[in-house]
């Protein structure tokens, strides 16, 4: 898997393009800038335009090709990023470090999913905000990204498993039309969840 990533981002382009996720720049730019969890962020959009924000970011990835084009892209927009190649499913981020944290495109094995979103709940401050947007299960009919495999996806009552520790203020599903990059290609089944830890 690992091998995979990094063939994917070890070419001159960007695979899911250079400009954030709609839906997080959204939510993030209603929030005050603080410390900020980015795991899975793959070649840094996200983490650079929360940079650009104030946010202290701390961005993370299995794939050492995605740090250097993360930190590439960090350097030509005048941003600095923390960010570590490590293992999401293995590390530990910490209690209520951060004031919010981001999982965008995120998809985990069923074994595995539980016990991340856990990890990363618990290292958000009582207060802090959880940025989600995802594939839902209805992605699996579509050719425009994502895992080939339905339990990778999503569903509204998983998520309401996962993150009980959550005040959801929005959770829903929707079919949007993604153009990031050469990856996200077309219409697509999406998932969306913005809470607040209590």
């Amino acid at each position: 898997m690992k091998e995979m990533w990094n063939q994917r981002y070890a070419g001159e382009e960007y695979a899911y393009g250079t400009l954030p996720n709609q839906f997080f720049k959204e939510k993030l730019e209603g929030l005050h800038p603080g410390k900020l969890l980015l795991p899975a962020e793959g070649e840094g959009r996200n983490a650079v335009f929360a940079a650009s924000l104030g946010w202290q970011v701390k961005a993370v990835d299995f794939s050492e090709q995605a740090k250097v084009k993360a930190l590439k892209l960090a350097e030509l927009n005048n941003v600095q990023l923390d960010y570590s190649v490590g293992d999401i499913t293995t590390l530990d981020f910490g209690e209520g470090v951060f004031d919010a944290a981001a999982l965008l495109y995120a998809h985990l094995p069923p074994g595995l999913r539980k016990m991340v979103h856990q990890r990363i709940t618990r290292s958000i401050k009582p207060g802090g905000y959880l940025i989600i947007e995802a594939f839902n299960t209805k992605q699996i009919k579509n050719d425009s990204g994502g895992p080939k495999s339905v339990d990778m996806l999503y569903t509204i009552p998983l998520l309401n498993e996962d993150f009980k520790e959550l005040d959801r203020l929005l959770l829903e599903e929707d079919t949007i039309w993604l153009d990031q990059g050469s990856f996200h290609q077309g219409e697509a089944a999406i998932i969306r969840l913005f809470g607040r830890i209590k």
